[in-house]
């Protein structure tokens, strides 16, 4: 089996279209898969609904889909680092539905473990309650949130065999196996991919069974969010 593809364009053909939700691994611009997201761009998609932490930095990342006006709504954790989305929320150019961090994770994980909706204690008595089922539970209230299954998820790996086996690097694992997991179609953008077999099957980290469509991007930028150096 090889579902590798020879660029992000042939990866996104026929699958990337106006109007979807598209999932999107990444923790600021740790582990964010940078080709996939300007193959975005350049097919021009728009009122798109993405699924992420966060919506990048200005001019990188999901930033760039953002300034090029092809997202409709944002579902994510964090506003802040970004002008642009602060701008295009507070105009009302974009709906944003902000949802707690951990919330979101789990969202993701139980989607793609086909569990419709999960009970939480997190956000009870502020606006994210706003509009949600509560039930007690042992004299405590929870929050009924509804998971999340994207119909397009582009993931971030160090490294996949043919059959599209999974090994993250470090902390750029991050949300990319939960939306690898989640999304009805995954993509995956990886630094190095090897022939089936040579990967140690207790060293895999997303099975092949969640991936898709497979590019090579083998010198991404990995561009640092915020880069502080010492006073000379």
């Amino acid at each position: 089996m090889n579902k590798v593809f020879g660029s992000a364009k042939e990866a996104l053909a026929g699958v990337l279209k106006d109007h979807v939700m598209i999932g999107v691994g990444g923790f600021g611009l740790c582990g964010i898969p940078e080709a996939l997201i300007q193959g975005v761009k350049d097919h021009g998609a728009k009122n798109l609904t993405v699924v992420s932490n966060n919506c990048g930095i200005d001019g990188w990342g999901l930033g760039i889909i953002l300034e090029n006006k092809q997202l409709k709504k944002v579902i994510c954790s964090y506003i802040g680092g970004n002008a642009e989305f602060e701008r295009q929320f507070i105009a009302k150019e974009i709906e944003v539905e902000l949802t707690p961090q951990g919330t979101l994770a789990e969202k993701l994980r139980s989607g793609g473990c086909g569990i419709p909706a999960f009970y939480t204690k997190t956000g009870v008595g502020t606006l994210i309650e706003q509009g949600k089922e509560t039930k007690i539970f042992d004299g405590q209230t929870y929050l009924l949130e509804q998971t999340l299954t994207p119909d397009l998820g582009l993931v971030k790996a160090w490294k996949a065999d043919r059959s599209g086996n999974l090994v993250y690097r470090l902390t750029a694992r991050n949300f990319n196996p939960m939306v690898a997991m989640a999304a009805k179609l995954t993509v995956v953008e990886v630094e190095e991919i090897v022939e089936n077999g040579q990967l140690d099957p207790d060293q895999v980290h997303t099975p092949g069974i969640f991936v898709h469509r497979i590019v090579l991007n083998p010198n991404p930028e990995k561009r640092i969010e915020q880069r502080t150096v010492r006073p000379g």
